[in-house]
């Protein structure tokens, strides 16, 4: 696996870059926001450790926006001394898949960059995405191909769960359980209702492309390319 730390403080920076190689990661280090940015968005990395001040054109919740923006989906963890409710609330926003604070624990920061390395590779910060179906779970927007999907609320959680679990067969009870309310009175025919609305929002419209929600018959369904 291939690690690129983004780092301007070099002392800091090195002493990853041994850590992690000695734990069998190959690594790359830069210093500069304008570098970690070509490099993150040009090269193939497995994860990026990411400073939030860097020297540079910007700092390090813009670099990780413009990395998305790029459709990116390198995992993003943030490493910074700013370590406030509203810093971790900005850098996640921004892109970043986790945010962990200076001064840190390494075996923490190995933990967390194996949990990231888990990760399905469609997940990319805030963003998820499928043959062109995107769903923004920080602003509840949805699209395909560039064109708006307008879901209601229940629509929307049960987007979001089969896009976090993309090409795994979920069953009723796995919907009712993750989409409702624990007091919710739900029956399996009230999931057949709304898989049928999602399918007819996010897959008739596009007649011409493949159809990603799919009934594994006797199990349940699949959100997956076909």
């Amino acid at each position: 696996m291939r690690i690129l730390v983004i780092e301007d403080d070099q002392k800091i920076a090195a002493a990853i870059k041994r850590g992690l190689e000695m734990k069998g990661f190959a690594v790359d280090a830069v210093h500069d926001s304008d570098t970690g940015y070509s490099y993150a968005v040009d090269d193939d990395y497995d994860a990026v450790i990411l400073d939030r001040m860097l020297p540079g054109s910007m700092e390090g919740a813009e670099l990780a926006q413009k990395v998305r923006e790029q459709n990116v989906s390198v995992p993003i963890l943030m490493l910074t001394a700013r370590g406030t409710i509203g810093d971790k609330v900005e850098g996640l926003n921004s892109g970043a898949d986790d945010y962990l604070v200076k001064p840190f624990s390494f075996d923490e920061l190995t933990a967390r960059i194996k949990a990231l390395l888990r990760r399905p590779k469609q997940h990319t910060g805030s963003v998820l995405n499928l043959e062109g179906l995107k769903l923004d779970t920080n602003n509840y927007e949805v699209s395909r191909d560039g064109q708006p999907i307008h879901l209601s609320q229940r629509e929307f959680a049960l987007l979001e769960y089969f896009m976090h679990h993309q090409g795994q067969v979920i069953t009723k009870d796995m919907i009712i359980s993750h989409v409702w309310n624990e007091d919710s009175d739900i029956l399996p025919n009230t999931v057949e209702v709304y898989v049928g609305y999602l399918r007819n929002k996010i897959d008739r419209p596009f007649n011409d492309r493949p159809s990603l929600l799919q009934t594994v018959r006797g199990f349940g369904y699949k959100l997956a390319a076909a």
